[in-house]
């Protein structure tokens, strides 16, 4: 059964920089996950930046993001692919985010948006595929 995370609930409302909670991934086959940012409410002139960060422990954070997903000033839906497989120190991860505001109205950020990320399942080697024969000319 593939792992499935809600690093930021669906319909949270977001008015403030700050951190999701910690969730454990060493029970991931794969360590390949689909990320799926979700914005259902905005208002103008305002972005929201999201980020990945990882942790071997839960209380010490990488320095830098594993993933940092594309800006956001608008409704709709981005995906990216989180590939850990390469960083077997990394056993908990936690999502970042930031608001910025600017303009004349009010001064206070708000967006509704949800972030979560399922396993990509591993491939099997019994898969068939297709093999392109080379013809010889």
């Amino acid at each position: 059964m593939p792992l499935a995370l809600q690093l930021i609930s669906r319909d949270t409302r977001l008015e403030a920089n700050g951190d999701g909670a910690a969730f454990d991934i060493s029970a991931s086959a794969t360590r390949t996950f689909l990320c799926r940012l979700t914005v259902f409410d905005q208002i103008e002139q305002e972005s929201l930046d999201v980020s990945i960060w990882g942790s071997a422990d839960g209380e010490t954070w990488t320095k830098k993001p594993l993933l940092k997903l594309p800006q956001q000033f608008y409704r709709g839906t981005t995906k990216l692919i989180l590939d850990l497989s390469l960083r077997p120190e990394i056993k908990f991860i936690r999502a970042r985010w930031e608001l910025n505001r600017w303009g004349r109205v009010a001064p206070t950020p708000m967006f509704v948006a949800g972030l979560d990320l399922v396993e990509v399942p591993p491939m099997s080697r019994e898969t068939p595929t297709k093999r392109i024969a080379l013809a010889a000319g």
